[in-house]
């Protein structure tokens, strides 16, 4: 039987190195990263859905970002249109390979496990007095946060920009995979949230 690639180009023979998150980054070998929900109403339906389907789901909702000295929000405006950033991650992958001569796969991977946070602050109530405290983060709240991070970097880098979308997703995830704050949203906003924690505890 012929391999399945993804997008027909990239194979899936990639490895994960943070043992914490294997079990929920998914590579199971799919064409098309589209699965329409299948799994959306499932306890961890989402450690299911293939790593790039859940990026660029992330892609699609970016929330409340900066750009330069206004605020953007972007919630909603690719709602939807999942097509339309399937082709432009098809697209900076294309980009990622020419430039790092790497598998693109392995590349967002990196980028996921160098942008997961170990540590965050939660805020905790004792009587009656709420104190903000650092805490743990789950495996899959980390990938979670990691290609949350990933998709507001790429969307900060594309507003407001002469570059494509494609241009800022690959910036962003090749930056993240050399674990690079200067260059990197993602692993800015993730050593800032570990800081917080660090002194929370």
């Amino acid at each position: 039987m012929e391999e399945i690639k993804l997008f027909g180009k990239w194979d899936y023979n990639v490895a994960v190195e943070d043992t914490s998150l294997q079990k929920f980054v998914n590579l199971k070998p799919v064409i098309i990263p589209h699965t329409g929900g299948k799994y959306q109403k499932r306890q961890f339906g989402r450690a299911k859905y293939n790593i790039v389907e859940r990026f660029i789901n992330k892609l699609m909702i970016i929330g409340h970002i900066k750009a330069s000295k206004k605020h953007f929000f972007s919630s909603g405006r690719n709602t939807g249109k999942k097509m339309m950033l399937m082709r432009e991650v098809e697209e900076a992958f294309e980009i990622i390979e020419k430039r790092a001569k790497k598998n693109p796969i392995q590349i967002l991977i990196n980028a996921a496990q160098n942008s997961a946070p170990r540590a965050e602050v939660t805020t905790v109530e004792f009587g009656g007095m709420r104190s903000p405290v650092g805490v743990d983060v789950s495996p899959l709240r980390r990938l979670d946060l990691a290609l949350s991070f990933l998709a507001k970097g790429s969307a900060q880098k594309a507003i407001r920009s002469k570059k494509t979308p494609a241009q800022a997703i690959s910036e962003e995830l090749m930056a993240a995979a050399e674990n690079d704050p200067a260059k990197s949203f993602a692993i800015d906003r993730k050593n800032m949230m570990e800081k917080q924690a660090e002194a929370s505890r």
